[in-house]
């Protein structure tokens, strides 16, 4: 009863593995109740969280304590009473703040607690020690005034109140020497707690090194990947040129093959061009044939020319469009051709002359 709260917050409690001195182990499923409560009898503060029935926190705080803030929102301290490492996780960093701030805030009450105790003590040691200087001399006196049955019949007030609290400054001896091997005792748990938490660090730092040469392997395997990654990379786009190349070679063998379906098409039209070349030099014979008549006629009839010159105008007009008609052909002809045409430039002549 004589317990008050004095701040409170919620957190997820944890707890260091007796085991490992490493690793944590969850004290809660979920975040909880921790509060900081003041014992008004005792002067003494302690932390204290309940989950559900159980009671997963009872760390009373002494000077010696010392809240470390390991995180943004995870914070710590050692109870060698306890004899463990309790753990707070926080959801916001505001509430660690305000945690850890309540905490320097009770640890100093409670130094100034325990200073105040010592204070009291050394004063009763120092009363009770004038008193032990006192109760001497009054025996004396109450020997040479009578004996003892006359001390306790002529006793004063003043002394039964001198021996009320010679026997009060005992008690409080009693209890200081109690006091002193108490804490004794406590300060040798807390060199203990101390060896430990320092066998921990130590073993922290191992663990840390250790850490650091995993994480420089880590890295370098890393770099080791990404370089490989980097290698494939550069094959893929080998890969994709590649693909693009292939895919220009077929288009490429596309346009070709149609090409060669043209130059098939263009040979069959010659192919069927040549076989009406014969037909053609047939009729360039016939045409010659009947030229040489024509010549023969002429010879014989060349006192008719002037009358027949109109005829000759349209067989010349005949011929030109003959030539018309047989251009298409006449390409391959073009020697015969040429002497048709000096055949005829004679015939032109002749019949200027004539």
């Amino acid at each position: 009863m004589g317990e008050q709260p004095i701040f409170t917050t919620r957190a997820h409690v944890f707890q260091i593995d007796p085991s490992t001195k490493k690793n944590w182990m969850p004290a809660s499923k979920q975040a909880v109740t921790v509060s900081y409560f003041y014992d008004v009898t005792r002067n003494s503060y302690r932390i204290i969280s309940v989950d559900g029935a159980k009671v997963i926190i009872n760390s009373t705080i002494t000077p010696n304590m010392t809240f470390t803030k390991t995180s943004q929102k995870f914070g710590q301290w050692a109870d060698s009473r306890a004899n463990t490492v309790f753990g707070l996780g926080f959801s916001s960093e505001l509430q660690l703040t305000k945690f850890a701030e309540k905490f320097q805030e009770v640890r100093e009450a409670a130094r100034l607690a325990r200073d105040k105790s010592q204070e009291k003590t050394e004063t009763s040691s120092n009363h009770s020690q004038e008193s032990g200087c006192e109760t001497p001399s009054s025996t004396q006196a109450s020997s040479v005034n009578g004996t003892d049955d006359e001390k306790a019949s002529h006793a004063s007030p003043a002394d039964t109140h001198l021996k009320s609290e010679n026997d009060k400054l005992k008690i409080a001896l009693t209890q200081s020497a109690a006091n002193v091997k108490k804490w004794e005792m406590e300060l040798q748990t807390l060199r203990e707690s101390n060896a430990r938490l320092t066998t921990a660090l130590q073993e922290s730092a191992a663990s840390v090194e250790q850490w650091k040469r995993q994480f420089s392997i880590c890295r370098d395997e890393n770099d080791r990947l990404r370089s490989k990654i980097e290698e494939l990379e550069e094959q893929c786009s080998e890969i994709n040129r590649e693909k693009e190349k292939n895919t220009q070679l077929k288009r490429r063998i596309e346009e070709l093959e149609s090409e060669v379906r043209d130059k098939e098409m263009e040979l069959k039209d010659l192919r069927k061009q040549s076989e009406i070349i014969p037909q053609l030099m047939s009729e360039c014979e016939y045409v010659s044939e009947k030229l040489e008549a024509a010549e023969r006629d002429n010879q014989n009839l060349e006192d008719k020319v002037r009358s027949l010159k109109t005829d000759i105008e349209e067989s010349k007009y005949r011929q030109r469009h003959l030539k018309g008609e047989l251009k298409s052909f006449l390409e391959v002809l073009d020697g015969r051709i040429d002497d048709l045409h000096d055949f005829r430039r004679g015939l032109s002549k002749l019949g200027t002359d004539n």
